[in-house]
């Protein structure tokens, strides 16, 4: 494999599992300084024993929604590194209930972390990213930010404020060779979707089977995605919405 990110820096939100994991992983084997963050130190420390033998890399525990944690969390890297060259707002928060009965606590938690902590991030490694010249962030979206579906109000409206913020936020960055881009997966078969596939049984079958190429993602493929838009490669794409979802997003849908 090739090691084109050979001493850049990045930083994986949500990179504990799934989707952030896989990205550390292969940004790790690129040669890349790896820095994840999440939630659950239980999770933490279960990645860092997979990671840690690839590379340069660093486990943090922290809640992307606090926003001082977070803020802090970059400037510190930046002052270890001397840079920080790659940032993929990963984290997600989901709530699943139809809009008479979502609490505002929960439409605020997934705003906070789904929109809220990804105008943080990109707030706070933009400075640095624009006045080295250079810098690729990557937010990952949601099919459930440009389509709709029951019962997930508060994550599809904060995914799609996600979107849009990404496009203007690559507006803003251009001049100074910051590119910032969302990647849009469909369904990833983490370990979490598989249980829900495996426990929905028929209903489960037919979900997989709605999606034009018939089964979902692995983490590793949506991975591929976010570090082609993070590297030299992708140079002059900015303000991109990428899916990754098997066809999905284009899909006519004709019963």
């Amino acid at each position: 494999m090739s090691r084109d990110m050979e001493g850049k820096v990045a930083l994986v939100t949500g990179g504990s599992d799934g989707i952030g994991f896989a990205t550390a992983q292969l940004l790790l084997e690129r040669g890349a300084i790896v820095a994840i963050c999440g939630r659950r130190q239980e999770k933490l420390d279960e990645a860092s024993a997979a990671l840690s033998g690839l590379g340069a890399f660093e486990a943090h525990q922290l809640d992307v929604s606090d926003e001082a944690a977070f803020t802090a969390l970059i400037e510190d890297i930046v002052k270890r590194h001397g840079r920080i060259d790659m940032l993929v707002n990963n984290a997600m928060s989901v709530h699943y209930a139809p809009i008479t009965k979502l609490t505002m606590e929960h439409w605020r938690k997934d705003f906070a972390v789904n929109a809220d902590a990804v105008f943080t991030g990109t707030r706070a490694a933009m400075k640095t990213m624009m006045q080295q010249g250079s810098g690729s962030i990557v937010n990952i979206a949601s099919t459930n930010g440009i389509k709709a579906a029951p019962y997930m109000s508060s994550y599809s409206a904060s995914k799609a404020a996600l979107i849009q913020f990404t496009a203007v936020a690559a507006m803003e960055g251009a001049p100074a060779n910051v590119r910032v881009n969302t990647v849009i997966p469909g369904m990833i078969l983490t370990a979490a979707t598989e249980d829900y596939l495996d426990k929905a049984g028929e209903q489960g079958q037919k979900t997989t089977e709605a999606i034009p190429m018939k089964r979902g993602a692995r983490p590793r493929e949506v991975a591929n995605a976010i570090a082609f838009m993070l590297s030299d490669e992708a140079s002059y794409i900015t303000g991109a919405a990428l899916p990754v979802d098997g066809g999905k997003a284009v899909q006519l849908y004709l019963p």
